[in-house]
């Protein structure tokens, strides 16, 4: 009779603690945060849009140089073998050039991307702190990690909020 009054009290408790345990801990999905905030949402549709506009200048230079490499074949019975030799070194090299340009476009989004992400991140991180603070949380989880867990956990909507608050937009030039 003793030992099942201590296992019903050691039970209780545990599940007190275990009540108490999940009520300090919250989870954010980060990716949400990152991409559906007004500064995120803005930062996204900017990058695009210079990318969209570099691919398609990088096409109509691509477009040209295919045609250049169309007039060097007809031409190839015309011309001499040095001349011929000498225009597809120059096509060479402008594919080359197209080339780095492509390498540097790709560079220059993927470290703008990054830049806005540390910024979003930077801005983020007082406003979990002062909102565990408030809520008295002790532990905030990112959602990727979590298995599974009650939806009233996630505190996702309200920190995209307080973001939108504080961070109108990112520089990003």
């Amino acid at each position: 009779m003793r030992s099942i009054k201590i296992i019903l009290i050691s039970l209780l408790l545990l599940f007190s603690f275990q009540n108490k345990l999940f009520s300090e801990i919250r989870y954010v999905d980060f990716k949400y945060v990152l991409n559906e905030s007004k500064a995120g949402k803005e930062a996204q549709a900017y990058l695009k849009k210079k990318l969209d506009n570099g691919v398609k200048g990088l096409k109509n230079k691509e477009k040209t140089i295919q045609d250049e490499e169309k007039n060097i074949i007809k031409q190839k019975k015309v011309i001499s073998a040095e001349e011929y030799k000498k225009k597809v070194t120059e096509l060479r090299k402008k594919v080359s050039s197209l080339q780095t340009e492509r390498n540097n476009l790709l560079d220059s989004i993927s470290e703008q991307r990054s830049k806005a992400r540390t910024e979003l991140l930077k801005t983020l991180n007082p406003i979990i702190k002062d909102y565990m603070k408030e809520k008295k949380i002790r532990l905030v989880l990112e959602k990727k990690s979590i298995l599974l867990a009650d939806e009233n956990l996630d505190i996702t909507k309200e920190i995209t909020d307080l973001l939108n608050k504080k961070l109108k937009s990112i520089k990003l030039n």
